[in-house]
Parts: C-alpha cells; structure tokens; sequence
C-alpha cells in the first residue's frame, strides 16, 4: 500500500501489558514486557517473547512527582542474530490531576507567598 515496491513485505504484531505491584515509600515493582512476532519471517524467527521485569519509585525533583523505572528482560524467544536481552530504563514525569480543595490552596498559597 505504501512505500517502495523493491522492500519486503511486512506484516508484524506487537502487544504490551502492565502489571504494577506498589510497595511502601513510593516503590513499586513492574513487568510490562513488549512482545513481537513478524509474520513474514521463516519459523523459528517469527516471536520475540521476554521474560523478566524490574523495580522503580516515584520520587519529587523539587515539587515535581517523577516516577523512575529499571526493567531488564531475558528474551526467551527470539529471532536468529537478536538480542537475547533487553534492559529499558524510564524516567516520566508525573502530572497528578488536582481536587478543587488542592486547586484552591495552591492558588491561596501562591498568592500569601507572593504579598509576604
């Protein structure tokens, strides 16, 4: 449909889930391992399938919450001349929603601290 027709055909599947399992003191342990398969390729080089999972805390940079993530995975599957593991660390920064009452006394006390 799109691209050069000189390339090889693709047609791949892709699928992530996430289970989370939170501790005490804001860490947490976390598996969501990416699992592939290329259906155009030979047997035997169709799936990746990792296995494994990893550690992580939220944690404040000033007053903004961050959550910091180490993963590794063994690939228990994988295509020929692949990786046999993976490591992914993530940093994402956090963007809580706040209640009214939160709105209001963050703004109340903005507004005190900048008069005094």
């Amino acid at each position: 449909m799109a691209g050069s027709g000189s390339r090889p055909d693709v047609n791949q599947f892709l699928m992530q889930c996430f289970i989370n399992y939170n501790l005490q003191k804001g860490w947490f342990i976390g598996l969501s391992p990416i699992i592939t398969a290329n259906w155009e390729a030979s047997r035997g080089n169709v799936w990746t399938a990792p296995f494994g999972g990893g550690i992580g805390r939220i944690v404040k940079f000033g007053a903004q919450p961050v959550s910091l993530l180490a993963q590794f995975y063994g690939n228990a599957v994988h295509p020929a001349n692949t990786p046999t593991w993976t490591m992914r660390l993530r940093i994402s920064f956090l963007f809580p929603k706040l209640s009214k009452e939160q709105c209001r006394g963050f703004s109340h006390s903005a507004f005190h601290s900048k008069r005094h």
